[in-house]
């Protein structure tokens, strides 16, 4: 790799970045109330089933105490709701409340405009080319043995 070159999870974060910043801007735009990165995450991989705290720490890659703040503030917000997990009576599941159901639509709608917006910039062909290889499976990740060069 080039000295110079910056690596690849630093282009993806700028990358996560520039559909975040955008998403949040344009859902700001449209009167709703600010949410924060994390919130918006925790958003984004809550599924219609509804999460565990400790799920939604694993998906996010983030502490439970992390995921903890992000739910308690969109639950303040309306968005988010706890509910009794019916396969364990001591946990509670987090789900989307009818208005976080909206929001999110809103959200996925504004994610399709940037994509678009992106191929204008870009081209189509890239954009698609980017996202082959990011649903492409990967596999698990390296094992320690990986060698890297001494220098």
């Amino acid at each position: 790799m080039n000295a110079g070159r910056r690596n690849l999870p630093q282009l993806l974060g700028e990358a996560r970045r520039w559909f975040e910043e955008a998403l949040l801007a344009a859902l700001a735009a449209t009167g709703a109330r600010p949410v924060s990165p994390a919130q918006a995450q925790l958003f984004a991989v809550l599924g219609e089933e509804g999460a565990t705290v400790a799920e939604l720490a694993r998906r996010m890659g983030v502490t439970r105490q992390t995921a903890h703040q992000a739910v308690h503030g969109l639950v303040d917000a309306g968005l988010l709701e706890r509910v009794p997990d019916p396969a364990s009576a001591r946990q509670r599941l987090i789900r989307r409340t009818p208005e976080g159901e909206r929001v999110h639509g809103q959200a996925q709608r504004v994610l399709g405009e940037l994509e678009d917006r992106l191929a204008e910039r870009i081209g189509p062909a890239r954009v698609a080319a980017l996202r082959e290889a990011l649903e492409a499976p990967w596999g698990p990740p390296p094992s320690p043995q990986v060698r890297v060069p001494l220098v």
